[in-house]
């Protein structure tokens, strides 16, 4: 009787053992799958961006050796590059050449070397220069004048809805920005502001990319600072100029 009631104690300790290891691990598991993120998480907000940019700076400048280029990647190329335009505009700028006379001058020098290679090489008994025979492509032409198309007809069209009425935030737009340009130009003649902006290609690109998150950060306040604005605009002064076909965003 005593070894009877001894084997039932034992297994009911048994059974009890059982019940925590399985409790045990259900609680483990349990805390696996609190840990454990969800299958079907959801994605953080979308990082505002410079101009809606969803793709890296280099490919958003076309990738390749040109981005390579106005990024520094390929330092001796952009020293190249940067240092001939910075000598052109010292040329042109401040020694008061102009270029119609630098191309004139380099033609005819390069043409009367060529002729008198051409006829000295008789009487000093050198095979005359093989000058190659260039031509345009037609393909290389039709491409570029069908890029160009596009750009034009959509320069057309915008200027077509501004001029219509229909969008006058975008003809507040437009006249800003002619505005800027205006007074920009007012500084500076056309080769100084061109190389300006020839400067800023090696410049401007570089810094974004190595601040990007700072920028967007600043730019994305801006934006929306420029959106209460307009908004305040558009309640007390817009809203009120009766303009046919007026439409809002």
């Amino acid at each position: 009787m005593a070894g009877e009631t001894e084997s039932f104690i034992d297994k009911v300790e048994e059974k009890f053992h059982d019940h925590n290891s399985d409790s045990d691990s259900y609680s483990d598991s349990d805390d696996d799958h609190k840990k454990r993120p969800p299958k079907f998480a959801s994605k953080a907000n979308t990082v505002y961006r410079l101009f809606g940019r969803d793709r890296p700076v280099h490919k958003v400048l076309g990738g390749g050796k040109p981005a390579d280029i106005l990024l520094w990647r390929n330092k001796r190329c952009t020293g190249v590059a940067l240092g001939a335009g910075t000598a052109l505009w010292i040329f042109f700028e401040l020694m008061q050449y102009h270029l119609i006379t630098l191309v004139c001058h380099l033609m005819i020098l390069s043409l009367a070397a060529l002729f008198l290679w051409s006829n000295a090489s008789v009487f000093i008994h050198k095979s005359p220069l093989q000058i190659p025979h260039i031509a345009v492509p037609q393909e290389c032409v039709l491409e570029a004048a069908s890029v160009l198309r596009v750009e034009i007809n959509q320069m057309f069209t915008v200027l077509r809805e501004i001029g219509t009425g229909r969008d006058i935030k975008k003809f507040l737009t437009v006249v800003a920005g002619l505005w800027v340009i205006s007074v920009i130009g007012s500084w500076f003649n056309f080769l100084t502001l061109f190389y300006l902006f020839y400067l800023s290609l090696f410049t401007l690109p570089l810094v974004y990319e190595k601040h990007e998150d700072q920028v967007d950060a600043l730019a994305e306040k801006a934006m929306i600072e420029i959106k209460k604005q307009y908004a305040v605009l558009d309640a007390k002064v817009l809203s009120q100029i009766p303009i046919a076909g007026f439409k809002k965003d």
